[in-house]
């Protein structure tokens, strides 16, 4: 860090203590201590774990089967020696049954891979040696998924396997002709229809490589630079840290593949700093969580969702992150407008410059490790996101030799492939066990039925149906990661609003908005309370600003569903350019509303036009926009005037005071 944060990183030493804050609310870092022979043991196997995705996806990956179970075999057996079976056991040590466990998970994924064409001779016979060991690796996906991310998805998954025997007994629309345990068995163990379906097939190529390529990219110190960057560029602004998290939060967010854990390691600096310069406690925490949560719908990575956004509409990656560019700088736009319009109405100021990292030198010191983000995007339009994530690894690695302070020891790569399988192995967990839930859609056909029941409630139409899946969604979002959310609701929640004519993309990431929005959502707002634990606020108070500040993410996809311009489809360039204008002006109107504050203190009549203006401009509409323009400067300059007033009246309070004084002094 640069010498002039020291007083910062002394700071966040007295108050923050990352690894606690990380296990108490995210799951997935709640793992066991292990020490000594164990825990080489677990750090071979993670080396070997990501060695393994490495040559797969440098020389060209295996059969689809083998592919996945073998990825699946490291997941299980690093997972149970990892993860301990509850939060308050002995984590120093391996219980027996979790080896136990581990085994098990070798020998049910090694019998795919062992026996794959005999599997795929028999066509859907299993044998009793079949269920079996089917059985045993579904209650092992469950609890492996219950361990590193919590119950919540593994509830849902036991309910629809519930729901799949219990179909002939179900009234209505929901009943079904039911399935046997072989039939079910076949499903969700033996075919790419369950266990081993898309969802872990995106986590055995994309997912994984692109965690290991953030791991890679945290050994070069780019984590630390974007941080010093963020303070240069906006430190010494007003409100200058709040400005500097949402920058930092959002070049970490775009890679990371956790909002819980981009709000911890990054709140850690700029949390207290926030502090430090006014902000509130309830405040600072939601500012950081609300960033963080952006992380995850901005390009390049969108947290690993866009991978598997790609595989289950078929649409081209590189298109997905095209159209979900402008939507996400939106959001970042309004939480940064109501940051510093939260400043001027607290009269808060920046750090002092001598006090913050310089710019140039900052920038001059660290640019070249921006060359691998820069390579990873120019990958993505050339090649396909599994060899984009390989080739910007290596690229990573050759780039960090170019200046002595970023070079990396053998023992770094070393910790890098290690750090990259065990945090590939919650997501992992969480996408096979999305694999039972989207495999029972399929055999029963509640997709279509979910779908079907939503526009029917709607009475067919667009808005009530947008709303009721926006509630679903983020109602299905809570507590779960952010690829699981997507997988079960691009199950469940899109095709009811792809069946009233909104374009694939654009339901796909509508669902997934309000499935990350659900982290800054209470009452279950995950990030927002990992904020409160860091600025030692109050958890549900600090929610609600975080749902105040991330507030745009809850209009934006409804103007890109109704009318997709705003993804950039079917859309001139010049058409595109108005769009965009119009939209941030939109934005700046709605944070104004939001926070009754532009120029000065929003009367009640002023901050309902403020928001009005705001959804015509967000809205892509010549005749709409010009009136949301009008009424926005009517607003802007009646405020400037009341603003010019009270600050000369100010002054002129001022003035008397003095010349009171100086009356009272010469007597």
């Amino acid at each position: 860090m640069d010498k002039k944060l020291i007083s910062v990183q002394e700071t966040v030493e007295e108050q923050i203590n990352i690894e606690e804050t990380l296990a108490e609310y995210d799951t997935s870092s709640n793992t066991r201590n292990l020490k000594g022979n164990v825990a080489k043991l677990v750090g071979i196997l993670a080396i070997a774990m990501s060695l393994f995705h490495l040559y797969t996806a440098g020389l060209g990956s295996l059969l689809v089967m083998k592919q996945r179970s073998t990825h699946l075999l490291f997941v299980l057996s690093i997972g149970f020696l990892l993860y301990p079976i509850s939060k308050t056991r002995n984590k120093n040590k391996i219980p027996f049954y979790d080896w136990i466990f581990a085994g098990a998970g070798v020998v049910v994924t090694s019998y795919i891979f062992l026996n794959f064409e005999s599997i795929v001779r028999r066509g859907g016979m299993p044998t009793t040696l079949d269920i079996v060991f089917g059985i045993t690796a579904v209650l092992l996906v469950l609890e492996m998924t219950r361990r590193s991310i919590g119950p919540e998805l593994p509830i849902i998954a036991v309910i629809f396997i519930a729901y799949a025997f219990a179909g002939p007994y179900l009234p209505g629309v929901l009943g079904h002709r039911g399935y046997t345990l072989r039939r079910l068995v076949n499903q969700l163990y033996m075919t790419t229809e369950g266990i081993f379906g898309t969802p872990l097939g995106v986590s055995a190529t994309f997912v994984f490589m692109f965690i290991l390529f953030g791991s890679f990219l945290e050994i070069t110190g780019v984590g630390q630079f974007f941080i010093d960057l963020a303070f240069s560029i906006a430190g010494h602004k007003k409100g200058g840290p709040a400005k500097a998290a949402v920058l930092a939060s959002g070049f970490m967010g775009s890679i990371s593949g956790s909002s819980i854990a981009n709000t911890v390691t990054t709140g850690a600096f700029t949390i207290p700093l926030m502090k430090k310069v006014g902000y509130k406690p309830n405040f600072a925490g939601a500012v950081e969580a609300a960033a963080s949560t952006g992380g995850q719908i901005l390009p390049p990575v969108m947290g690993a969702a866009a991978f598997i956004m790609s595989e289950f509409t078929s649409i081209p990656y590189i298109t997905i992150v095209k159209s979900a560019v402008v939507p996400a700088l939106l959001y970042y736009l309004g939480v940064t407008v109501m940051v510093h319009l939260q400043a001027s109405k607290q009269g808060l100021v920046g750090i002092p410059k001598e006090e913050l990292p310089d710019l140039k030198a900052t920038f001059s010191s660290g640019f070249h490790l921006l060359l691998p983000l820069i390579a990873v995007v120019g990958f993505l339009v050339k090649y396909s996101p599994l060899k984009a994530a390989f080739n910007s690894i290596i690229i990573a690695l050759v780039v960090c030799l170019f200046r002595k302070h970023t070079r990396i020891k053998p023992a770094a790569i070393l910790y890098a492939l290690e750090d990259g399988a065990k945090k590939a192995i919650s997501v992992a967990s969480a996408c096979a066990c999305a694999g039972i839930i989207v495999g029972i859609v399929t055999l029963t056909g509640l997709g279509l039925t979910f779908a079907n029941l939503i526009v029917s409630f709607a009475g067919g139409k667009l808005l009530p149906t947008l709303i009721l899946t926006m509630v679903a969604s983020i109602i299905l979002g809570m507590g779960l990661p952010t690829t699981a959310k997507y997988i079960v609701l691009a199950t469940m929640a899109a095709p009811a609003l792809v069946q009233l004519g909104v374009p694939l993309i654009a339901a796909h990431l509508f669902i997934l908005y309000f499935g990350v929005i659900a982290d800054v959502t209470p009452p279950v707002a995950l990030a927002a309370y990992a904020g409160a634990g860091i600025a030692g606020g109050d958890s549900f108070k600090t929610g609600l600003q975080a749902l105040k500040l991330g507030s745009a993410g809850f209009i934006v996809p409804f103007i890109f569903a109704i009318n997709p311009s705003l993804l950039l489809i079917n859309v001139s360039p010049i058409g595109a350019i108005v769009t965009i204008a119009t939209a941030c002006v939109g934005i700046i109107s709605f944070g104004a509303g939001i926070q009754g504050y532009l120029f000065t203190h929003a009367r009640h009549y002023e901050r309902a036009l403020l928001l009005a203006a705001a959804l015509m401009l967000i809205h892509p509409n010549v005749v709409i926009d010009g009136i949301g323009l009008g009424i926005l400067a009517v607003i802007a300059i009646t405020q400037h005037k009341r603003y010019k007033s009270e600050n000369e009246d100010t002054r002129e309070v001022i003035v008397e005071n003095r010349v009171i004084l100086s009356n009272s002094g010469n007597k």
